[in-house]
């Protein structure tokens, strides 16, 4: 599998679309996927607009819990890499990040009177 670096900077807003939640490895046991050093990996959906385009929903993957992350919230992803996949007649691309952090302080992050 391929793993191609992105520049993050240059997708535009990312905003949390679903918070983080642990990725399941086995539906039927609920195991959490764990990483090579034994950390628990989470999933964030985060959307992705640039200047002029739609609105595109991608799953980064993340090693531990991202703390502070809430939906609607803009987001900071840092090592973004994507992977090209496939098994089979199914192929695909799916994300990691070395860490994703809220941005606190945007317009998204105000809330029923708070500035």
């Amino acid at each position: 599998m391929q793993s191609i670096p992105v520049d993050a900077t240059r997708l535009g807003v990312l905003r949390c679309a679903i918070a983080p939640e642990a990725k399941i490895t086995n539906s039927e046991t609920q195991e959490v996927k764990r990483d090579r050093e034994g950390n628990p990996v989470y999933t964030v959906a985060v959307t992705v607009r640039q200047d002029g385009r739609r609105i595109s929903v991608i799953e980064i993957a993340v090693s531990g819990a991202p703390k502070g992350i809430e939906e609607g919230q803009i987001v900071k992803v840092t090592g973004l890499t994507a992977f090209a996949w496939s098994m089979g007649d199914r192929h695909g691309i799916s994300f990691r990040a070395d860490a994703i952090t809220p941005v606190h302080g945007g317009p998204a992050h105000a809330k029923g009177g708070e500035a």
